[in-house]
């Protein structure tokens, strides 16, 4: 009895395996194609892949091949994100590469139809993007040099914050900018976006000056042999990361005194902001931040609409 239950175990741990192999080589197969075919960035590339792992994860665990999931085990899933308080919008971005992954498998006559075709997507809760005012911008921006003393690295902190506020690139945009994409003295940074498109973003002149004293003054002692082109570079000499970005404007928005909840991306949406209420063209902004739709752009002209209802409201007789 001992015997045939230890082959029992045996054999339901093959096919475990079996269902593992099998899961994560038609993962593999699509992420190549997204990449290849669709020349999808590495980033979408990477967020898709979180997403669909713990997706496959969860079928493997209730022993579901590809072949045998319907529509009512991927709502099964979305119950799950619910009960573990993923937003609506994150939750949306999952259906989006399931069924993106399972139209896939379709394509390759894996399957014979798509189990998440008709899976519901939840609304995405509108919401306005935190932004700082033009004080505490000006704060943030000096907090590098109020260190004392002065930190090693500040001279880069400094370069990078004002070139975040000067361009309003996304945070990947940022620290994947090569010294070969900038084209300071013409005033203007070239940006590879989402899907590799490219734009040519203006640059002032405060954010030039910084940017030409930290490649001079520092950036040069940085260099190590893998350092590649990249403007930006960390202790070591490579690529500064996103969490590495992160961290350092959390730093320095605690010792500028802010008190609201900013984040890199903070910068993309105060730089919008701050154009549309000196009175710049919606088109024009949107060309600066590289959206494909002027209705991604329209948000910001919901944060401007507030800003002038509280300043009627505070300055008006009536208000």
């Amino acid at each position: 009895m001992a015997v045939f239950a230890s082959e029992c175990a045996k054999s339901e741990k093959s096919n475990m395996n079996a269902l593992q192999h099998h899961l994560q080589s038609a993962l593999e197969s699509f992420l190549n194609y997204m990449l290849i075919e669709r020349n999808f960035s590495a980033n979408t590339r990477e967020s898709y892949n979180n997403d669909l792992e713990r997706y496959l994860l969860f079928m493997q665990h209730r022993s579901r091949s590809l072949e045998v999931i319907t529509s009512h085990h991927i709502e099964e899933f979305m119950g799950e994100l619910y009960s573990i308080g993923l937003e609506a919008s994150s939750i949306a971005r999952n259906i989006s590469a399931i069924r993106s992954f399972h139209k896939f498998l379709v394509l390759e006559r894996v399957l014979g139809s798509n189990p998440a075709e008709n899976i519901h997507q939840p609304k995405k809760a509108q919401y306005l993007p935190s932004v700082l005012t033009v004080d505490e911008t000006m704060r943030l921006l000096a907090a590098p040099q109020a260190q004392n003393p002065a930190g090693k690295y500040d001279l880069r902190d400094k370069a990078m914050l004002e070139l975040l506020y000067a361009t309003g690139v996304r945070v990947s945009e940022l620290i994947n900018i090569r010294q070969q994409n900038l084209y300071l003295d013409a005033g203007f940074v070239r940006i590879f976006g989402k899907g590799s498109k490219e734009r040519l973003v203006p640059v002032g002149s405060s954010a030039i000056a910084w940017v030409k004293r930290y490649q001079t003054e520092l950036r040069l002692s940085m260099v190590q042999l893998n350092s590649d082109d990249y403007l930006f570079l960390n202790a070591r000499g490579i690529k500064l990361s996103r969490m590495g970005l992160f961290t350092l404007v959390q730093k320095y928005a605690g010792m500028a005194g802010i008190e609201k909840n900013i984040s890199p991306h903070t910068f993309r949406h105060t730089f919008a902001t701050h154009l549309l209420e000196g009175g710049a063209d919606l088109r024009a902004v949107q060309e600066m931040l590289g959206h494909r739709s002027i209705v991604t752009t329209q948000i910001y002209t919901h944060i401007d609409r507030s800003f002038i209802k509280e300043v009627h409201k505070t300055f008006h007789p009536r208000g």
